[in-house]
């Protein structure tokens, strides 16, 4: 009988952003977030091997130019609105074949259109020999949206289809989609930071640009090292632990029945919601896109799911009071130490909880680009190229707004 109990295993990640604050994409940007992430691998475990990480990767507001490129080249006709799937298949030709076959028969169900499977390039060799024997096939799935939709109609869509694919090949360990989005996509693995780029080479294509990049070291804390439980996941990345994810998860479980929104007639499909098997910021994961397919926005997801200290606060506002008081009784609060930094493809935005004992640092350059980090020395910069620099505080949000050019810190005392 052994005494380890893998539930009681805690530790810290490295985390961060580096978004435009006006959306203007470039690949300077992601190398940036690249460096970042490279510079905090003693923030994540490596095995034995020296070259399998812990997981780490980025999410990234879709890089459309490339994308359109790559639809190009494979002589691909992409409508204006368009989605795409990152999604880890079975290197068993038959099972990825059937898991396909699967995902293409929900999609369809939902009037879109698939319009080609790409397999992502990749270079194996950089893998260390543990990261290389669990190694998934990577593909990239590109889908068409019915003309007249609107983007926010299509991501409801495309959660409901990938949950029912998701249910119908609960089998299939090898199956797992990593993103599948009109805005976003996710690139991770269990390699080391400084080999992403080599490893994924659509990171190291100059072609590649993003105005919103999220990464993450990882350095596991509830479970063991696996490709899909790498972060960023569909909306975020987290540093910390969510300490009170069992009463969390069984909420969620209890109340599945009451969940319901007129934009989701069939939600009812995607049940259960959030997953109880995978690490803890997973399911904060699955609890953020069930609030957003429903309708809600960003800013008021996260702040039922990681609220302020808002109670006995002596300066809050009447109205914003009003608002924790109203929301609390709807969501208990995903309790940490936590740090999280999100984007849907629009917003970028780090939010800490009311402990505030995940540090969360940025910086404000000229040319109106905003980095934020666990740490700092993430990125270089002279002296005279910063405009601000400043720190999220307990229980705050940062967002950054991509389309309309504006950022800034919610306080948690007032109303904006």
């Amino acid at each position: 009988m052994s005494l380890y109990d893998p539930t009681l295993e805690k530790d810290n990640c490295g985390f961060g952003l580096i978004a435009h604050t006006e959306g203007e994409a470039s690949h300077k940007l992601v190398r940036t977030a690249i460096s970042a992430l490279d510079r905090m691998t003693h923030r994540g475990a490596i095995n034995a091997d020296g070259k399998t990480g812990d997981g780490c990767g980025l999410l990234l507001q879709k890089p459309d130019s490339f994308f359109r490129l790559v639809a190009e080249e494979n002589d691909w006709n992409l409508s204006k609105l368009y989605g795409v799937g990152m999604i880890f298949l079975s290197k068993d030709p038959v099972k990825a074949q059937h898991a396909k076959a699967v995902f293409e028969k929900e999609i369809a169900a939902e009037t879109l259109t698939i319009v080609g499977w790409r397999e992502v390039p990749t270079n194996e060799d950089v893998l260390g020999e543990i990261a290389a024997s669990s190694v998934p096939n990577i593909e990239q799935v590109f889908i068409n949206g019915p003309a007249g939709w609107r983007a926010r109609d299509v991501e409801r869509r495309l959660y409901i289809a990938r949950r029912r694919a998701e249910k119908a090949l609960a089998e299939d360990s090898d199956f797992y989609i990593t993103s599948l989005s009109t805005r976003t996509i996710v690139y991770k693995g269990l390699c080391m930071p400084a080999d992403l780029p080599r490893f994924y080479l659509d990171l190291a294509d100059l072609r590649l640009e993003a105005s919103i990049c999220l990464f993450h070291q990882r350095f596991s804390t509830n479970t063991t090292p696996k490709w899909p439980l790498a972060q960023p996941f569909r909306y975020l990345a987290h540093n910390g632990e969510i300490n009170t994810i069992e009463g969390n998860r069984q909420w969620a479980r209890a109340r599945a029945y009451k969940f319901n929104s007129p934009l989701l007639p069939d939600l009812k499909e995607a049940a259960p919601f959030v997953n109880e098997t995978g690490s803890d910021s997973s399911s904060l994961d699955n609890m953020l896109e069930v609030f957003l397919a429903g309708g809600m926005d960003l800013f008021r997801a996260m702040r039922m799911l990681v609220p302020p200290a808002w109670q006995n606060h002596p300066d809050m506002a009447p109205d914003l009071r009003a608002f924790y008081d109203f929301n609390s009784m709807h969501m208990e609060p995903w309790d940490g130490p936590a740090g999280i930094v999100m984007s849907d493809g629009r917003y970028a935005a780090c939010n800490l909880d009311r402990n505030g004992l995940r540090p969360a640092r940025y910086v404000v350059t000229k040319d109106k680009l905003i980095t934020l980090a666990s740490e700092v020395g993430i990125w270089d910069y002279a002296p005279d190229e910063v405009a601000e620099k400043g720190r999220v505080g307990p229980g705050e949000l940062l967002v950054i707004d991509t389309f309309e050019g504006r950022s800034g810190i919610q306080p948690t005392s007032i109303m904006n």
